[in-house]
């Protein structure tokens, strides 16, 4: 048996590339690859916070970018706001995502898969968009809500403002929800029931249960959840670019374009804010894997059934409940960007005329507005093609070759979900800028390509490794003894045998690419600007109808990708 497990070993190692010398170098060259665009700009941040030559002249390095930057004020408040909206945001969303995931796994609510799905569609949405919809409905001025609270007797002026600290929280819990719900979902549904059922044999209530039983056996799935979730608020821009710069409210990251952006950059100092963010992340992302490690939970075994607790009573409050976290998710923020579409002026009714469809006729018409859609696709299907062949291979060869160096290549495969955008953006920008061969580049949308699929390597990776885990090598294997080669296999064999999960990896990247700004905002020119760009531009000119047309597009990129592939995903792969 070993002899023929050798034989097999050996088979596979000349199958995969021509020579062991050859497999060494494909593995260098892969190491290479993501190092070069995921560790270097990370290196470069750090190198250059210390760099105090004006842009351009020779590298004098010094404390002087530090010594500004703990000397600027600015600085200082908005590591502190960054702090602030990520305890309150996280505060409301986990705990509120935690009990809504519970309740569509664990209870016996009507209509669960459904309302799982409707949150797959609020994941989809850019946060652009729910940011902007709620803009339309909470502005002081000319928000729907607000006017209709002013025509109560009692309030005077506008009764909710969305350009607060309070404001900006509540667009990061109408849009984090969705994705504590979809992480813990589907683990709470898969848990083992025998432990609760002994528990509620030995007399405890449901309540009990929950938080003896099934809150500590959840505690890993919860950490990481929690963990991924701060990362997230650490990566929004959007949110507080448009609710936070008009009344003088910055975080880390509206912080660092603005560093990044005046005359002269001061990308020295945008550095080193960057690098304390970066040091921060150091020491919780270890920490975190370190007790996730130090204790060891099995909640789904071979006798795992699942239970529905029945709600009684709470059956329709919970029903009720569910439609209207929807709805302030998806429903409410995307029918007033459609709303604002169609109007002359958003929130005047009385108007002459209120209606218009002068918008679109003007954005579908509109050079800027062509080009930036031409932008996005290109980016966006290129980001998903690249990604799917690019991450593919990276979990073959973790998965099914023993080359030395896969630990390395793992490692780096998680570094971005680590990092957020705009620190990735601020990377790759030293990267191009300060790298010779590749500044000719700087200004293209290869640039914008590569941002875009660096970003999203460790999903990717992670799924695509699962699937070659529970995916048999025989196929494979009878290919290669029948004399085909690694590529030939790979594409005849493997793609066929992975069509769906590779489906679902490059709508995942279409879909993050098209509606992703915040790792791109300091890489774009004119010439490079995306939909989402141009987007924040219509707004920051005071054009918000105008903008309503481009955010739908990206919606409707986004959303109807999604659905499209959903339903002919099904129909492709391998059939019994």
């Amino acid at each position: 048996m070993r002899a023929e497990s050798a034989k097999v070993d050996a088979v596979t190692l000349s199958r995969f590339l021509p020579s062991v010398k050859a497999s060494y170098i494909f593995m260098f060259l892969l190491i290479a690859t993501l190092g070069f665009y995921i560790v270097y700009p990370l290196v470069l941040i750090l190198l250059n916070s210390f760099n105090v030559a004006a842009i351009g002249a020779p590298p004098t390095y010094g404390l002087q970018a530090w010594k500004e930057a703990f000397d600027n004020p600015g600085i200082w408040v908005s590591l502190w706001n960054t702090i602030k909206v990520a305890v309150a945001s996280n505060a409301l969303i986990f705990p509120v995502g935690a009990l809504i995931a519970w309740i569509l796994a664990r209870t016996n609510i009507p209509f669960a898969h459904g309302f799982e799905f409707l949150f797959w569609i609020a994941f989809m949405l850019p946060s652009l968009a729910v940011t902007f919809g709620w803009m339309l409905l909470l502005d002081p001025y000319t928000g729907l809500i607000n006017m209709g609270l002013k025509k109560i007797p009692f309030l005077t002026g506008a009764a909710l403002d969305i350009y607060s600290f309070w404001g900006i929280v509540w667009v990061h819990f109408v849009s984090g929800i969705d994705a504590v719900v979809i992480l813990l979902t589907p683990t709470l549904r898969r848990m083992d029931a025998s432990f609760e059922e002994a528990s509620e044999v030995a007399g405890a209530s449901t309540v009990g249960t929950m938080l003896r039983i099934t809150l500590p056996m959840m505690t890993p799935a919860l950490v990481v959840v929690f963990l991924l979730r701060l990362i997230r608020s650490l990566e929004s821009f959007e949110t507080e670019l448009l609710l936070g710069i008009p009344w003088g409210f910055y975080v880390y990251s509206t912080k660092i374009v603005d560093l990044a952006r005046q005359e002269p950059p001061l990308l020295n100092q945008a550095a080193a804010l960057a690098s304390m963010i970066l040091v921060f992340l150091a020491v919780v992302v270890p920490t975190q894997q370190s007790l996730i490690r130090r204790r060891e939970f099995t909640t789904v075994t071979g006798r795992f059934k699942p239970k529905l607790i029945a709600l009684g009573r709470w059956k329709y409050p919970a029903l009720t409940a569910m439609c209207l976290v929807i709805a302030l998710a998806v429903a409410f923020p995307v029918l007033s960007v459609l709303g604002g579409s169609f109007m002359v002026r958003f929130g005047f009714f009385d108007m002459a005329q209120t209606w218009t469809l002068a918008h679109w006729r003007g954005a579908l018409t509109d050079a800027r507005f062509i080009l930036a859609l031409k932008n996005t696709l290109i980016v966006a299907g290129g980001a998903a093609l690249v990604g799917v062949i690019l991450f593919s291979l990276v979990a073959y060869v973790l998965v099914r070759t023993k080359l030395p160096g896969r630990s390395i290549l793992d490692a780096m495969c998680w570094i971005p979900s680590a990092i957020p955008g705009v620190l990735a953006g601020l990377g790759l920008l030293w990267f191009f800028l300060g790298t010779p061969i590749f500044q000719q580049l700087y200004g293209t949308l290869v640039v914008i390509m590569i941002a875009s699929i660096m970003g999203g390597v460790t999903i990717a990776t992670q799924i695509i490794k699962a699937n070659f885990i529970q995916l048999g090598k025989e196929l494979e294997e009878a290919s290669w003894m029948c004399g085909a080669g690694f590529w030939r296999t790979y594409f005849k064999v493997v793609f066929p045998l992975m069509a769906q999960t590779l489906i679902l990896i490059a709508v995942l990247k279409f879909v993050f690419a098209a509606r992703n700004t915040a790792s791109i905002i300091l890489l774009a020119t004119s010439e490079t600007r995306t939909l989402g760009l141009l987007a924040l531009d219509q707004i920051a000119s005071g054009y918000p109808e105008v903008a309503s047309t481009t955010i739908l597009l990206v919606v409707l990129l986004s959303t109807g990708v999604a659905l499209v592939a959903r339903f002919f995903g099904l129909q492709l792969g391998i059939r019994d």
